[in-house]
């Protein structure tokens, strides 16, 4: 079993010590900078990651330029912030490996207060009741913490390239016929400050590209999405 995890960064050289001490042996970090300027890149390297450059703003643009670099059979994605632990990725992966899901999601539980903003959490909780309107799925949330395997999520054929991406990846896969499942996850206050739900305005802007997602058309029945269940 090969395992990649792909670690969109931007401006998180506090955080990224932590989380590459995470990440599980035999594992490989992909650290795609997204147009940091307090070194991070030079970190990530210097503590063994694989560091993919990626000029486009976005964090679809970071997420999807390490998931064209993985190699590996199956591929991860967790936030680089060290809100996430790398270190319960593992569960995640057997889970998929063992046919259990063919897309396990963390289902984030804060630790502490203030891990997780109230006008983050609404939005969340709006977005999961508008997904399971479109696709059916009762899920909680749309966590960045997650694992597939590597050339299923290929053929999905995603697109978006801001905020939206890990909410069509879901969207795609439910279409496409895929299990998706969520497990339960500590979420811990953040290194730094967030770039998206620190602010109304970048939680807005989130929920603005995710909203786009959902208005795309549902494929008519007796055709196929563009991915296929593993």
């Amino acid at each position: 079993m090969t395992v990649d995890v792909v670690l969109p960064c931007l401006d998180e050289a506090e955080a990224l010590p932590w989380v590459l001490s995470r990440i599980p042996a035999g594992w490989r970090a992909i650290v795609v900078d997204n147009g940091s300027s307090d070194g991070s890149a030079g970190i990530a390297a210097g503590l063994g990651a694989t560091v993919v450059t990626e000029p486009r703003r976005g964090f679809g643009a970071a997420c999807h330029a390490g998931l064209l670099a993985s190699d590996a059979e199956y591929v991860c994605f967790c936030d680089c912030d060290a809100s996430l632990d790398p270190g319960l990725l593992p569960g995640l992966v057997a889970a998929v490996a063992d046919g259990s899901a063919d897309l396990l999601l963390g289902r984030r539980r804060p630790t502490a207060r203030g891990a997780w903003p109230v006008h983050a959490r609404a939005g969340n909780l709006a977005l999961s009741w508008l997904l399971r309107r479109r696709t059916g799925l009762r899920l909680h949330d749309l966590g960045p913490l997650r694992a597939a395997r590597r050339e299923a999520l290929l053929g999905l054929g995603l697109t978006d390239r801001r905020s939206g991406y890990p909410l069509q990846m879901v969207v795609r896969a439910a279409d496409a016929g895929w299990r998706v499942r969520e497990v339960d996850v500590p979420y811990l206050p953040r290194a730094g400050r967030s770039k998206v739900t620190g602010t109304w305005r970048g939680t807005w802007q989130a929920v603005h590209d995710m909203r786009r997602v959902l208005d795309e058309p549902a494929p008519t029945r007796g055709t196929t999405t563009a991915g296929v269940r593993p």
